[in-house]
């Protein structure tokens, strides 16, 4: 058994599911994880459709096969547990769905996150406590604790009954950010089917080392993305968990949804860090000893590139990404 290399088609999503995989294709990789719900739209996948019709999802699952491309992970990261009423609902619901779908094409893992609820149950917002020094900050953890906690088993349930894996990103303003987090859910659920998806871009402008995380983490690693970041000098002044973000105006182009009338913001001109094209950040022998980590927790993984580098095009970005993740793996 050997890992396997693909992409996340999330960068390629103004291009039809045909022609994206046909770009993962001409980079050298095999495998696509396609997003199914969550803070962005799924254009490569109609979950809807997918789930009414046995005959739609052996056709799509023959547009993967005729360029190709495993279907390795379905995505649908987002905050199910928001108090927003239009970001957690939905947002968990496209959970069980994803479970669900997932179960009936035969995919082993779903990508997405804990979430953030709010400060108490009254909270119009999510909150995230960054240093909890404050006696206050404790009593914010404990209720966030008592909706996470619960949701969470019963996304576990779901996933067992659907043979599916739930891999959590450890992302920063969500609940469950770091293996410590992570490790307080698998013991107050009790969960069998929850699992880690291990992104080093977090870890990485969090000051973690993501090589020693996935050997701690072992084998609640049940998903992989590779993804780089770089910090940058203006973290000397700013930190890294600085705030000097700017509004983005409703009718700018290209904004990135993140919820229904929210979307992300503008970075500061220096960034303390910012994400990277695979490779750009790191360099080949980091990437190949990652990949050594990651194929002693499963041999057989998927490791698939999300491109966020806006420094590149998409498919330049994503070219770049590939060229980078094969020849660290050349290096195993």
């Amino acid at each position: 058994m050997t890992l396997s290399y693909g992409a996340y088609t999330a960068c390629l999503h103004d291009l039809p599911l045909g022609e994206a995989l046909d770009v993962l294709k001409g980079a050298g990789l095999s495998g696509a994880e396609v997003n199914a719900g969550g803070f962005i739209p799924s254009p490569h996948c109609p979950v809807d459709a997918l789930l009414a019709s046995a005959a739609a999802r052996e056709e799509y699952l023959g547009v993967f096969a005729e360029h190709g491309i495993a279907l390795t992970g379905l995505n649908t990261s987002g905050n199910p547990v928001s108090p927003l009423p239009n970001e957690g609902l939905k947002h968990a619901e496209d959970i069980r769905t994803t479970i669900r779908l997932a179960g009936l094409l035969g995919v082993k893992e779903i990508v997405t996150m804990s979430g953030t609820p709010g400060t108490d149950a009254s909270a119009r917002y999510p909150s995230w406590v960054v240093n909890p020094w404050n006696g206050i900050d404790m009593e914010i953890l404990d209720y966030q604790w008592s909706v996470v906690v619960p949701f969470f088993k019963e996304v576990d349930a779901l996933a067992r009954d659907n043979d599916v894996q739930v891999c959590l990103e450890l992302h920063p303003r969500n609940l469950v950010f770091n293996v410590p987090s992570f490790e307080r859910l698998i013991e107050e659920t009790g969960a069998t089917n929850i699992k880690v998806n291990m992104d080093p871009s977090h870890l990485f402008w969090q000051q973690m080392d993501p090589i020693a995380a996935t050997r701690r983490l072992g084998p609640l690693v049940g998903h992989v993305h590779a993804k780089d970041t770089a910090v940058l000098p203006g973290a000397a002044y700013r930190g890294v968990l600085d705030t000097d973000f700017g509004h983005v105006p409703a009718q700018a182009e290209g904004k990135v949804p993140v919820a229904y009338g929210y979307w992300c913001n503008a970075w500061p001109q220096d960034p303390a860090w910012r994400f990277v094209a695979f490779g750009l950040g790191h360099d080949t022998e980091y990437w190949t000893e990652f990949l050594r980590a990651v194929a002693e927790v499963k041999p057989d993984m998927c490791v698939n590139i999300e491109h966020e580098d806006a420094g590149y095009g998409n498919v330049e970005g994503l070219e770049i990404s590939a060229g980078n993740l094969l020849r660290a793996a050349a290096g195993l």
